[in-house]
């Protein structure tokens, strides 16, 4: 019961949260941590400073004494104002360091500024950071600076430049493709060390740079039973559909959408994968994504993860669809009761309305969820059936 309970108020919630519209940048890249340039805006003072004179030894977490090292500024990259003539400051540090090291350290409130926890940097991230302030602000040109620095050796910078792209839209992504070794991202998503977080936007880039010549280890990871060789396959799918177009569409079809055999969590991302094709690509017309998503509701322990796509795509084709599940719904699919009266709700047919009221009469709860639970609103509401009165 808990089980069913929650998988209705997931999918019910996906369907409001689809129709509102939000897309993310990159849909299948997930940032890990603010970037430099987001924190920089943030901060009064950005600074980058060596290490004059490093914490007394016995100046331990615990121990009671503060563990402050002396810099001298090196670099001031934002906030010379709050400065003047200030050469050296203090900050507490409890890390190993030697004189002479570089760090990055912000502040904030002056006059009387309150500074950060040093980070140690190389030199070469030195330089990274002095340059930040003076990339585009937005666009492929911004994105071209960090491209140079995705699996870099020095850890600092290749986590910023992926979190950089994680955030970036798409269309800056497609604006790269003449930029872009697509051999080396080919490796990289071959390359067993590299997590499958970023792996998906390499498969993304892939798809940005590839071409059919791909298709042949593109299909065979599609296709395997290992589900290594599946790992991403959210972003894989994607990556084969932005190459192949419609012509990509049969392989995925038969090999996850249609087949009962296919596992959930293998069905989901490739779903995620038309609904990028659907809401940020341009590579394959709505209609015939629609086509695919249609079916899924062949399949009833599945169906819910599409219902509300045809809703927010205002595909209102699959109404007798939809009262067949909801009329065949037995303990095992109950939970498709209350997004099918949703994708109802917001239909603007007379059909849908009249089949509501229908449905109602044989569960009157489900439909009572429906409307306690997840009120329609905007222009939906206008169209939306009135609750019969209990």
């Amino acid at each position: 019961m808990h089980r069913t309970l929650c998988r209705t108020l997931l999918a019910c919630v996906a369907v409001w949260s689809l129709l509102a519209g939000s897309v993310r940048a990159c849909p299948f890249c997930s940032a890990v941590s603010q970037t430099f340039s987001q924190e920089m805006a943030t901060m009064d003072v950005v600074v980058i400073a060596r290490l004059l004179q490093p914490p007394p030894p016995d100046a331990k977490p615990g121990t009671g004494k503060v563990s402050k090292a002396l810099f001298a500024l090196d670099k001031v990259i934002k906030g010379a104002s709050h400065l003047q003539a200030v050469k050296q400051i203090e900050s507490v540090y409890y890390g190993k360091a030697k004189k002479g090291d570089l760090f990055y350290i912000t502040g904030v409130d002056p006059p009387r500024l309150m500074w950060s926890t040093p980070i140690r940097l190389s030199s070469r991230s030195a330089k990274y950071l002095e340059q930040l302030p003076q990339l585009p602000k937005e666009g492929a040109q911004r994105l071209k600076f960090f491209l140079d620095y995705l699996e870099d050796d020095d850890d600092v910078l290749n986590q910023d430049a992926y979190d950089e792209f994680a955030r970036a839209p798409y269309e800056w992504l497609v604006g790269l493709k003449d930029e872009l070794d697509h051999a080396k991202l080919v490796r990289w998503v071959h390359d067993p060390d590299i997590p499958v977080s970023r792996k998906r936007l390499y498969f993304v880039l892939v798809g940005v740079s590839g071409s059919p010549k791909d298709n042949q280890w593109l299909e065979r990871l599609l296709l395997s039973s290992d589900k290594k060789d599946r790992a991403g396959l959210d972003a894989l799918a994607a990556c084969y559909l932005t190459i192949n177009g419609e012509k990509g569409l049969p392989l995925l079809e038969k090999t996850y959408l249609a087949n009962a055999s296919a596992e959930y969590v293998d069905t989901y991302a490739v779903i995620q994968a038309l609904r990028f094709h659907g809401s940020s690509a341009s590579r394959i017309p709505k209609e015939r994504l629609l086509k695919s998503l249609h079916l899924v509701l062949a399949r009833p322990k599945m169906a819910d993860l599409v219902i509300p796509d045809l809703a927010r795509w205002k595909d209102w084709s699959q109404i007798d669809r939809m009262a067949q599940l909801f009329r065949e719904a037995d303990e095992q699919t109950t939970w498709l009761r209350v997004p099918v009266v949703n994708y109802l709700r917001v239909c603007p047919l007379e059909k849908a309305k009249k089949t509501l009221e229908e449905l109602r009469k044989i569960d009157p709860e489900a439909v009572r969820r429906a409307e306690t639970y997840f009120p329609v609103t905007g222009a939906a509401a206008k169209k939306a059936p009135r609750p019969a009165s209990q």
